[in-house]
């Protein structure tokens, strides 16, 4: 595995490398699926003037720590309004993520600012907190900055945690601000799990974020909470902040069950 400081090192235009740091909390063959997630939102490369604003993400298994392949297609081009689709394919197996990804012209000053101020407490006001026990040195829980205004991934319910990227998404690479998003936004299940991890499973086959405005400065807030039904299905939603207010919605659909 290398030891490139970021998640992933560029092969060529539409191959990457992961590193450790792309590593999940529950498998140490697989990737924690926001570095994944903010692979697909850098393909989208949406036309100049226009803004992503809501990425859906089929999570089809797993995604392995292999070299992945990126392939990108345009669905509808018009005007105003652009939808694309993109998907990972790990080296020797079948596509292992999905996404569309609609994007909108965006002409700054054209309609008035309708943004509301800032709802949570900032970073500043919340209290550095490590992940739950990790079984191996590296990994998604390494390369992020975790604080929390309220709860912890110690604790269940409701939580609002800030996170910021320690690394580059890929080597040698400016980080994106949609890319400080998409690393983090996964984790709302995680943050604000309802029931115990260590009885139960909660996996999110999709993630879909939705995002108002263009988001600004390091840090990225997911004030989370997760609902379950008594039938084994369930729903994690994070209101999205970054230190100026409010940027857009995250919502993960969950398979929950006990753990074998």
């Amino acid at each position: 595995m290398s030891d490139v400081e970021a998640f992933y090192e560029r092969a060529d235009d539409a191959r990457f490398l992961p590193t450790g740091y792309a590593r999940g909390p529950w498998d140490a063959d697989a990737q924690h699926a926001g570095p994944p997630a903010a692979l697909l939102g850098l393909a989208v490369a949406p036309r100049p003037g226009m803004r992503v604003a809501r990425l859906t993400y089929e999570i089809r298994r797993p995604v392995p720590l292999r070299p992945l392949t990126v392939s990108r297609r345009v669905l509808r081009s018009g005007r105003s309004v652009e939808l694309v689709e993109v998907a990972l394919t790990p080296d020797g197996a079948d596509e292992v993520m999905r996404a569309t990804a609609l994007s909108m012209r965006a002409v700054p000053g054209s309609v008035p600012d309708v943004s509301p101020a800032p709802e949570v407490p900032g970073p500043e006001d919340a209290s550095p907190a490590q992940f739950f026990p990790v079984p191996w040195e590296q990994g998604y829980h390494t390369a992020m900055d975790v604080c929390f205004a309220t709860g912890s991934f110690l604790e269940t319910g409701p939580a609002t945690a800030w996170m910021r990227m320690r690394v580059p998404l890929v080597a040698g690479e400016e980080i994106t601000p949609l890319s400080r998003v998409l690393t983090a936004a996964d984790s709302g299940n995680g943050v604000s799990a309802a029931l115990d991890f260590h009885r139960y499973v909660f996996v999110n086959a999709d993630l879909t974020v939705s995002l108002h405005r263009h988001p600004e400065g390091e840090w990225v807030c997911l004030d989370a909470r997760t609902m379950v039904d008594g039938g084994g299905v369930g729903l994690a939603e994070s209101a999205l902040h970054d230190t100026k207010g409010p940027l857009g919605r995250g919502t993960q659909s969950l398979y929950v069950a006990e753990r074998a």
